[in-house]
């Protein structure tokens, strides 16, 4: 007859990889659908590597990200201006507000409002710390934001579809990271609601009709998201963001 030492020994070796089999279930389950594995997005600028100098940001700005909303810069680009020119200037006047801007405009930003920028090529250019809040000149509880901005006017004309994919994937491997369900995602005139048409109407179509949303879908499954564009709105920008030239170049054609 085995002794009640070993059985109970034997008993814990028969149990043991039971129990951690529970224990990677229960691990899986508590992550959201599809979004364990996602990785970073190509095509991915870290802060040190295009230069960032921010300023030092409060500790009182410190949030807990809980929405990923999308925006615009709401100025034209065209094709023959430098992203990295672009973000280092923004940074520099986010510090120069006070003595450039009126108020209420006049605040101090001592780094980039947004926490990611997506340039024209589909580059991704990392902003301020998602441990802070993002800015805004317009009136919404920033605190849970996380601030994803691409370049242009989606106004005046149409984001590229490499700017796009990258928007996607990016808000793919943020609520993986994040562990944020996918209607965590939306737009700056959703949250800023009356007071601003960011990120411009030929970007917000993508939101308003689902598109976006199941573009996400589909790299949260691991899939290459089917993106396209389709035809530009009625009475909407037919141009690309690539194709802009300066007003003077078009002129001299």
């Amino acid at each position: 007859m085995m002794r009640p030492q070993r059985a109970l020994s034997a008993w814990a070796a028969w149990l043991a990889p039971l129990v951690m089999l529970a224990v990677a279930a229960g691990a899986r389950a508590a992550d959201p659908p599809g979004q364990a594995d996602v990785p970073r997005p190509p095509k991915f600028v870290t802060a040190k590597q295009w230069g960032s100098q921010p300023d030092p940001i409060a500790d009182a700005r410190r949030h807990t990200p809980q929405y990923v909303t999308l925006h615009h810069a709401g100025v034209l680009w065209t094709n023959d201006r430098d992203p990295v020119e672009f973000i280092r200037n923004m940074q520099a006047w986010g510090k120069r507000r006070p003595e450039l801007e009126q108020p209420p405009r006049n605040t101090f930003w001592p780094d980039l409002p947004y926490h990611f920028l997506i340039a024209p090529d589909g580059r991704i250019f990392e902003g301020r710390p998602l441990d802070y809040e993002p800015e805004s000149n317009t009136k919404y509880e920033l605190a849970g934001h996380i601030g994803v901005e691409l370049m242009g006017n989606f106004e005046e004309q149409r984001p590229s579809p490499a700017q796009v994919e990258s928007a996607v994937r990016l808000v793919a491997w943020l609520l993986a990271e994040q562990r944020l369900p996918l209607d965590a995602v939306s737009t700056h005139g959703k949250v800023a609601k009356g007071q601003t048409s960011c990120p411009g109407r030929d970007f917000a179509r993508y939101f308003e009709d689902g598109q976006f949303a199941r573009w996400v879908a589909q790299t949260l499954r691991g899939e290459d998201p089917k993106i396209d564009l389709g035809p530009p709105l009625e009475g909407g920008p037919t141009e690309l963001i690539t194709e802009t030239k300066r007003p003077a170049a078009r002129a001299s054609q």
